[in-house]
């Protein structure tokens, strides 16, 4: 297998995925675990519970409810993580338990996890790719202005908004990583999700309360531009090719948030072997970071770069 370079030539990867890892090494990090899966799920969940415990019942002492409301809206962002974890089917040895997870961390989050899987399959069969990889039709910022709006989550509401509102209405025609065999899924579960928030919101009107919007809309609101920093991370500045040891970036950021993201910051281990499990993850890096161009230090250090960088550099 080879990368092109960015000017177009062919070079011979210095390493080969197949090579680093052996098939024992590889067949032992594999391991799945419903327990694992399990443990992290309740955690995940019960920092949700108790900063939203916190949010609701200090919503006038700004000092608790502030910080309180920061981590209860990321904890929803976050949920695209185990979404993520369980579209690869990675996070429980249990397929039905990952379907099952996916759906709802989806609906959390405002993913619909049977669009994502077959998004992101494509994503991962194609990474980087300009014209296959389905992530590069969302454009790199260029300007501070661009990047702030990315930031803000606003484009990405304004995409799942009408993702969703085109798939409920039977419009999958546009989108190649969708079959014929699973259209008809895709679409009864996007329906399905939104008759969910319908019923969330009908709740809240017919107690004359504003839980929808105090309880999910705006905490979710509050926490995308933190999932937003640090998704941008993953494979910008890194190079357009088919080189997962260039491709894609490892962020080592603090333990908390490698907790609520699943390990989700040593994303080129995962591209690389995207059949590890989130709970694997952190072993693989120490066996493969040697072997990768982008291990950097924090998401703060990486976004000041893109922020030195913009409109200098591949998306």
């Amino acid at each position: 297998m080879q990368a092109r370079s960015k000017n177009g030539d062919s070079e011979a990867w210095h390493v080969k995925s197949s090579q680093i890892l052996s098939a024992r090494e590889l067949s032992d990090l594999n391991a799945k675990s419903n327990l694992k899966g399990a443990l992290r799920l309740l955690g995940h969940l019960t920092v949700m519970g108790i900063s939203g415990y916190l949010w609701a019942t200090y919503l006038d002492r700004g000092f608790i409810a502030l910080p309180a409301l920061a981590i209860y809206g990321f904890s929803f962002a976050a949920m695209f993580a185990p979404t993520h974890e369980c579209a690869h089917r990675t996070a429980f040895a249990n397929n039905q338990f990952n379907d099952a997870v996916a759906w709802f961390a989806g609906l959390l989050s405002f993913y619909n996890s049977t669009f994502y899987r077959r998004y992101h399959k494509w994503h991962h069969r194609y990474t980087r790719i300009p014209g296959k990889d389905p992530e590069l039709g969302d454009p790199q910022p260029k300007t501070i202005g661009e990047y702030v709006w990315q930031i803000s989550g606003i484009p990405w509401w304004r995409g799942k908004i009408q993702n969703h509102v085109r798939i409920a209405l039977g419009q999958v025609e546009d989108y190649p990583y969708i079959p014929e065999t699973a259209r008809s899924e895709v679409i009864r579960s996007t329906r399905l999700q939104l008759l969910a928030y319908g019923a969330a919101i009908a709740l809240s009107v017919a107690f004359s309360q504003p839980w929808f919007l105090l309880y999910w809309l705006l905490p979710l609101a509050v926490g995308q531009p933190i999932l937003r920093f640090i998704l941008l991370a993953e494979h910008t500045n890194c190079t357009l090719d088919e080189n997962p040891l260039a491709n894609t970036r490892t962020t080592l950021t603090l333990a908390p948030l490698r907790f609520l993201m699943w390990n989700m910051p040593f994303h080129a281990e995962h591209h690389l072997y995207a059949s590890i499990p989130f709970h694997a993850l952190p072993a693989a890096h120490e066996k493969l970071k040697s072997h990768f161009i982008h291990v950097d230090p924090g998401y703060v250090q990486v976004n000041r770069t893109i922020l030195k960088n913009l409109g200098q550099l591949e998306a």
